[in-house]
């Protein structure tokens, strides 16, 4: 996977926190203690420290990674495991993942997602001697579905998706359902928030273990809750950060990271960060 920006800047973690909490800019700058012109521009991507501070102790944020961003200060450096290929493709006016794992010894593989060049997974595939026997899904927002029935139709490959967010072409995982591809374990964990059924998928058999999260979590940020913003934040803390630190942390959006980074650098995290 090629060195790609974060997804979001302060700004956009500001915007996510302000619309998840049912706020107004007018609420926030009262709160804080700021004129609204400068929480306007604040959030319109003008960065004022003192502003953001003020604003991260209302919104529940950590203030100094929130600051970093807004330095452009973070920038994660992961190296994935051998076993472990990321593609960043584009999709309308950005840019979404998808990912290949297989084990190094059997070449058995499975596809997270699958962005929306799929031919780009089938071609690193072949090229690595790669068998895919399974696709899993995230979540079903189009950008990362886009190409599954051609995957699922080349490799004949089973998909399967939660069963609070059916589509076409993916079977539901059951409850308590895991998965075995060659020394391979996943099991997948609900983490909705951004969306109904949202899953991460926790992987082992690697050197090092890995969580597939879709837009449950970006580097730096997460996704929008969407559905419930509470809900988004609890499910990240139960089955995202108790993972242990060095788990590689495969995103929806933007550049690989790691649980310890993100208990580091997340600001939607303080607890963590503050530690």
């Amino acid at each position: 996977m090629t060195a790609i920006t974060l997804e979001d800047n302060y700004d956009d973690v500001l915007g996510k926190a302000v619309r998840g909490l049912k706020l107004t800019p007018e609420a926030v700058a009262i709160q804080a203690g700021l004129d609204l012109p400068v929480v306007t521009r604040v959030l319109s991507g003008e960065f004022d420290e003192h502003a953001v501070r003020s604003l991260a102790l209302v919104l529940s944020l950590a203030a100094d990674p929130l600051v970093a961003l807004g330095r452009h200060a973070y920038k994660p450096d992961v190296t994935p495991p051998a076993g472990l290929v990321g593609f960043n493709t584009p999709y309308a006016d950005f840019f979404v993942n998808a990912f290949l794992i297989w084990d190094v010894d059997t070449k058995q593989a499975v596809v997270f997602d699958t962005g929306s060049d799929g031919q780009a997974i089938l071609a690193e595939a072949d090229a690595r001697g790669l068998a895919i026997e399974l696709v899993l899904v995230t979540h079903t927002h189009h950008d990362h579905i886009m190409c599954l029935d051609a995957l699922t139709a080349e490799t004949g490959a089973p998909a399967f998706v939660s069963p609070l967010e059916p589509t076409a072409g993916a079977e539901p995982y059951g409850a308590g359902q895991t998965f075995q591809v060659g020394r391979l374990t996943i099991e997948p964990r609900r983490t909705s928030g951004h969306s109904t059924g949202g899953t991460s998928y926790v992987v082992t058999g690697l050197a090092t273990p890995v969580v597939v999260v879709g837009d449950a979590l970006f580097a730096g940020s997460m996704g929008g809750g969407m559905v419930s913003y509470t809900d988004a934040l609890t499910n990240n803390r139960a089955q995202i950060f108790t993972l242990p630190d060095e788990t590689v942390i495969c995103p929806g959006h933007g550049p690989l990271t790691t649980v310890g980074a993100e208990k580091r650098h997340n600001p939607f995290y303080p607890e963590f960060a503050q530690a």
